[in-house]
């Protein structure tokens, strides 16, 4: 089995209702949902590192660079990346060929986990497999597909990443 590393950004996967607001946020706490993620789907090997919980359509390059380093001085060899579904295709673009030879795998929801039937356990468990079985480089796995970065992209219309 392969050591791997599980980098939180944010994204809906993490996002829970704000009652106040009556819209989506992130926890007040600074919480993540993906160690109870983990926990439920009896998986107890991934180090979690959090390192922001930003809606991806805020990122910016200054993001997408710290994304890129925690992943090179990572001591894992495989990756998964938490991330928004808006710029998920933009930030595994920007990752490729700045990885090493490391397999990152970015993955998220289209609802969140901390609301009924999420895609979000779905998507992470892919992700954790895909991780530690794809060759070096970048990738993303939603909707039980898998994507270089070149074809990672959110079709909005049918609400589901497509070829």
């Amino acid at each position: 089995m392969k050591e791997l590393r599980i980098i939180v950004t944010g994204g809906t996967i993490d996002k829970v209702h704000d009652t106040t607001a009556e819209g989506l946020a992130f926890a007040p706490d600074g919480s993540t949902h993906i160690p109870e993620m983990l926990r439920i789907g009896r998986c107890d090997f991934p180090v979690v590192q959090l390192l922001m919980l930003k809606d991806s359509l805020h990122f910016d390059d200054a993001d997408r660079e710290e994304i890129a380093d925690v992943v090179v001085n990572a001591p894992e060899a495989s990756i998964v990346i938490t991330h928004g579904t808006g710029t998920m295709g933009q930030t595994a673009r920007f990752l490729e060929g700045r990885t090493k030879e490391k397999t990152v795998v970015l993955t998220g929801a289209m609802r969140p986990f901390s609301l009924y039937a999420s895609d979000g356990e779905f998507n992470l468990g892919g992700a954790v497999v895909a991780a530690q079985i794809l060759e070096p480089g970048v990738w993303g796995t939603m909707n039980g597909r898998v994507f270089r970065a070149e074809n990672l992209n959110k079709n909005v219309e049918q609400g589901r990443f497509d070829a």
